[in-house]
């Protein structure tokens, strides 16, 4: 084999590597925001569907009783943090699988309802599938996560800045995170997500604690205007 055609068959193998490449950036960046954004709106439809008809979650109940679990793989709430943007709004589903994750933010089943005493853990992407965390570390102390599940509204607020530790601490999600800075049982929230941001050999972490309620027909939280 002659070294010209030698040089031309790696010229067009790199041509066709760097074409393979390419593709898959536009699928990670476009495609799978696309089908995010299809897989979404659906979730949201779903929700608005159920909240129309009256049909919302069922409060926690008191401590005494076993608490209900929420339907697997099915949207029960939405989120919202101003920080993000005014157009931010995610469903939350039930359980953190990789289909899951797919159409929304996920509840880390086993883990407190929203609005109970314990802690309410919520993991979301941080790029691809709609990139809901791309800004993740920009949350502050004070900052706003907002929920509803269509008949209450939860305003919780950051604790601090981002945490960052590795993908086995699950701790991060116990009832008291040790590392949140909170002092005993409490109605807290945790959002979890990757790092570095198109990576996932870490995670961020970011806790908050519950710092308002009221009925959705009283309006919108003071939290969405601050």
């Amino acid at each position: 084999m002659s070294v010209r055609l030698i040089v031309r068959s790696f010229s067009e193998l790199c041509i066709t590597v760097g074409a393979l490449i390419i593709l898959f950036v536009l699928y990670v960046l476009f495609w799978t925001g696309v089908k995010a954004a299809g897989a979404t709106e659906g979730e949201i439809d779903t929700l608005q569907n159920q909240w129309s008809q009256g049909a919302v979650s069922a409060p926690a109940p008191a401590p005494a009783s076993p608490a209900p679990r929420y339907r697997d793989g099915k949207p029960f709430a939405m989120m919202y943090i101003p920080r993000f943007g005014k157009g931010w709004e995610w469903p939350v589903l039930e359980n953190t699988k990789v289909r899951t994750l797919q159409k929304g933010l996920g509840h880390y089943a086993g883990t407190a309802r929203l609005g109970a005493t314990g802690n309410f853990a919520v993991a979301g992407h941080r790029r691809t599938y709609g990139d809901p965390f791309k800004d993740f570390p920009r949350l502050r102390p004070g900052d706003a996560v907002v929920l509803t599940d269509g008949a209450t509204w939860f305003t919780y607020r950051i604790g601090k800045k981002p945490y960052r530790t590795v993908p086995g601490d699950t701790a991060v999600i116990d009832p008291v995170p040790v590392r949140s800075g909170f002092d005993g049982p409490g109605r807290y929230l945790t959002l979890t997500t990757c790092e570095p941001e198109w990576g996932s050999s870490h995670r961020l972490i970011a806790w908050a604690h519950l710092d308002a309620t009221q009925p959705v027909t009283d309006g919108r939280p003071a939290a969405f205007h601050s």
